[in-house]
């Protein structure tokens, strides 16, 4: 059995050098700016349904910013990832916004007005259909 003497008391130099290394050492991934990234993503693609494009993008666009944050002050890589992920995150708002507003603007035009109480007075199939057909000619499509 060894004495205690014979270990030394302030550690092992490779724990210290460790200890060292582990204090400098910079994450070789950003979690935050990859999930801005595919957030991002999402709202970019799904930009014409509400959901993907406006509440996905809200939430990228903010993870973007964390990102972009982080890494300027050194604590994390990846700071193109987190700007790609924050401008598409954008696009995806603006598209999605966009959609929204003409959807909104169709739904309390006078055309579809029209059409609605149309329809709800049609009686038969026939009748129907023939709403649809002026709604057409009258909007032009």
């Amino acid at each position: 059995m060894a004495s205690s003497e014979s270990y030394p008391s302030q550690g092992w130099p490779q724990d210290q050098q460790n200890q060292n290394q582990n204090q400098n050492f910079l994450p070789n991934t950003n979690g935050v700016a990859v999930a801005a990234l595919v957030l991002g993503i999402l709202a970019a693609v799904f930009f014409w349904t509400v959901v993907g494009g406006i509440l996905l993008g809200l939430i990228g666009l903010v993870l973007g910013i964390i990102g972009i944050r982080r890494a300027r002050a050194g604590r994390a890589p990846k700071r193109s990832m987190a700007v790609v992920g924050t401008v598409l995150s954008a696009l995806g708002i603006i598209g999605g916004a966009g959609i929204l507003i003409a959807g909104v603007s169709i739904l309390n035009s006078d055309s579809f007005k029209n059409y609605s109480d149309c329809v709800q007075h049609a009686h038969s199939q026939s009748a129907k259909e023939k709403c649809a057909r002026d709604f057409k000619d009258h909007t032009g499509n």
